[in-house]
């Protein structure tokens, strides 16, 4: 089974489950960049609903997620519902009926209802999801982009993209792919305002940064386009100081 029939299976199953609650399933992340690979990727998409969910259709969308682990990718699947009215009218930090990542794959295999009764709040990473969807989205079911999505202001898809970076200094030892990475596509858009994928960003900071990260920056990109473990060099602090400087001077 490979991403495309994941989501083809939670395309069926979410349609059974939610029936005309379902406004439409919009992939965004790696598959819609274009770039997915199976040993360093997730599958991302966003579910946008029309009416409140009650607690067994919640129940019901985790636990197709929870059946389908065994055939997905190591980084599992993320996955939000998102009310209509927020995807339209964009309000930041952006309200989420139900969220799942693998981060929280053994809290709802431990306890479903539970889980599904408190997944519920604010995500500032949804105003960079949304985004991507308008750029590059897929829509896996029901209505088009333009008619689900409104206009994310720039100052929220910059707020959300930065609040991911912040702890880079720490991060990138623990996870040095997605932060050397992650951090070349937020200067990216800082300095040329493009909206990239990982992989593209990284191929951005080979161009533009000083030849002196290139190694850092190539080693990222093979990791993550193979599925190799990354090997340190010991320059990763200094990259990702340098790095956040350049996209929040720290005066």
């Amino acid at each position: 089974m490979n991403e495309q029939d994941i989501l083809e299976r939670i395309r069926r199953s979410y349609q059974l489950i939610l029936g005309p609650k379902l406004v439409g399933i919009y992939v965004h992340g790696s598959i819609a960049f274009g770039c997915f690979h199976w040993d360093s990727s997730d599958i991302d998409f966003i579910a946008v609903v029309n009416q409140t969910l009650t607690l067994r259709e919640k129940q019901a969308l985790i636990q197709t997620l929870l059946d389908l682990k065994p055939f997905c990718p190591k980084k599992g699947v993320e996955m939000s519902v998102v009310s209509a009215q927020y995807c339209k009218i964009f309000l930041y930090p952006t309200p989420y009926e139900l969220h799942f990542s693998i981060a929280h794959e053994e809290r709802a295999g431990q306890n479903l209802t539970e889980y599904c009764q408190m997944m519920q709040g604010t995500d500032k990473d949804l105003a960079a999801h949304f985004t991507v969807i308008r750029q590059s989205g897929l829509v896996l079911c029901g209505a088009p982009i333009c008619q689900t999505f409104g206009p994310v202001p720039r100052e929220a898809y910059w707020d959300s993209i930065c609040a991911d970076i912040r702890q880079a200094e720490e991060d990138i030892f623990s996870h040095p792919v997605y932060t050397i990475l992650n951090l070349c596509r937020v200067l990216a858009y800082k300095k040329d305002g493009q909206i990239l994928s990982k992989a593209d960003g990284g191929h951005w900071g080979i161009k533009k940064l000083p030849p002196v990260y290139g190694l850092i920056i190539q080693k990222a990109i093979s990791a993550y386009e193979t599925g190799a473990v990354y090997s340190f060099s010991g320059a990763e602090w200094d990259f990702a100081a340098f790095m956040l400087e350049q996209i929040a001077p720290r005066g």
